[in-house]
């Protein structure tokens, strides 16, 4: 029973220590990690120096909202039913 306290013991000792240890290098290096994850992000985001990451350009969405330069290319109306149909 002895050697089964005792291996717990040192068990949970081991985990203290990892989590200590873990805790105090997180806190020692915070400023070089946050530094290393904005640089991976903008990476991310603007794919290096020229934009790639997108496509070279971000879209504006001016095409979408810009009027019919030609308006034989606007879409044509329906036309109503000349009468309703009813079923009684």
């Amino acid at each position: 029973m002895q050697k089964i306290v005792n291996v717990l013991a040192l068990s949970s000792a081991v985990v203290s220590l990892a989590v200590v240890s873990g805790g105090a290098y997180v806190f020692i290096n915070k400023d070089a990690i946050v530094d290393n994850v904005k640089s991976q992000v903008q990476d991310a985001v603007l794919g290096g120096l020229g934009g790639g990451g997108l496509g070279g350009s971000l879209p504006t969405g001016a095409t979408d909202l810009s009027p019919q330069t030609n308006p034989s290319d606007a879409p044509q109306q329906a036309t109503a039913p000349d009468a309703p149909v009813s079923p009684f």
